[in-house]
């Protein structure tokens, strides 16, 4: 598939943004969240804004943008209109508890409520936006029991990393969210590499002998059946060489998992002004990493229409 970075920086941004509001509700819920008002308004602004940074930047892959709208009509069967509307849905307890939070300095009771909800609505955005990919049948690399979870762990191994730096940085250190960011961490890059191992072992679907019902001999193409490039071939026929990808896989897990890894074990250990450092340091390294990551979701996946223009569906 042909990777649009709109779309690209819409799942990576907004992913990261609801794991860190999941977070922030189950402190709060667990009487864990500092009550400081400007702790409160730097992790919510953050998180609400990498949502609606990652909305916005969805939009631009839209023909026209200004109908963008229209699809949360469609939440009866469309998870692409069921994300757009948990994401709003998102915003309302997350105004409930900024209140509480910001202007009354209070973590508990009702606000704590609200915090739970807020991350309610965070893991369902989640999934939703997961479920666009994970229900493509012709896609096999994204239709698989991998995908779902795989958003998940990364909203919430990308949000504990922020969420780690950003109590570093305004001096509420929290040794619990940094053994967090280092579990998902950890499993994030396990299901990772779980992922591309059955990706690299699927067999194609279907094949031009199955797709015609011909078993006998070796069905081909003659001609192609356009002359010249076109939507089908410039979206859902994007390759990507073995040799590039394996380059890109390293990068992915030295940036995305490795280094941040190192970085926030320093920061857990050590305090101060190098938890400051590395913790920011974990940030900075994932953010691409992620998007790298992000990147080959795309690039790697067939979907079967290849069959047509004479080109395999999987790798």
């Amino acid at each position: 598939m042909h990777p649009a970075f709109s779309i690209i920086f819409f799942t990576t941004a907004s992913g990261a943004g609801c794991g860190l509001l999941m977070l922030i509700g189950i402190l709060a819920v667990l009487g864990r969240l500092p009550p400081d008002r400007s702790l409160g308004l730097t992790s919510l602004v953050l998180g609400l804004g990498l949502i609606v940074a990652g909305l916005s930047s969805s939009t631009l892959h839209l023909g026209r943008p200004q109908r963008a709208w229209r699809a949360f009509s469609q939440w009866r069967s469309s998870w692409l209109s069921r994300e757009g509307i948990a994401s709003l849905m998102t915003f309302v307890p997350t105004g409930l508890f900024g209140i509480g939070w910001i202007v009354d300095g209070r973590t508990d009771g009702i606000v704590a409520g609200a915090g739970v909800a807020m991350a309610a609505a965070a893991v369902l955005t989640v999934v939703c936006t997961g479920m666009i990919y994970a229900c493509l049948t012709p896609i096999a690399q994204w239709s698989s029991s991998f995908t779902v979870p795989a958003y998940l762990i990364f909203a919430l191994m990308t949000g504990a990393v922020l969420l780690d730096a950003i109590l570093a940085l305004l001096g509420w250190p929290m040794p619990g969210v940094a053994y967090v960011a280092l579990i998902a961490i950890g499993l994030g890059w396990i299901w990772k590499l779980a992922t591309w191992r059955h990706n690299d072992s699927l067999a194609p679907a279907a094949t031009l002998n199955s797709a015609t019902g011909l078993a006998g001999g070796t069905v081909r193409s003659v001609e192609w059946p356009h002359t010249e490039q076109n939507y089908l071939l410039k979206e859902m026929g994007y390759r990507v060489a073995r040799k590039h990808a394996a380059k890109l896989r390293l990068l992915v897990q030295l940036f995305g998992f490795a280094l941040p890894l190192i970085a926030t074990a320093i920061a857990a250990a050590a305090g101060g002004s190098i938890a400051k450092i590395s913790s920011l340091i974990a940030v900075l390294t994932q953010a691409p990493g992620m998007l790298v990551e992000r990147w080959l979701f795309f690039a790697e996946a067939r979907h079967s229409v290849t069959l047509y223009y004479g080109l395999e569906p999987t790798p």
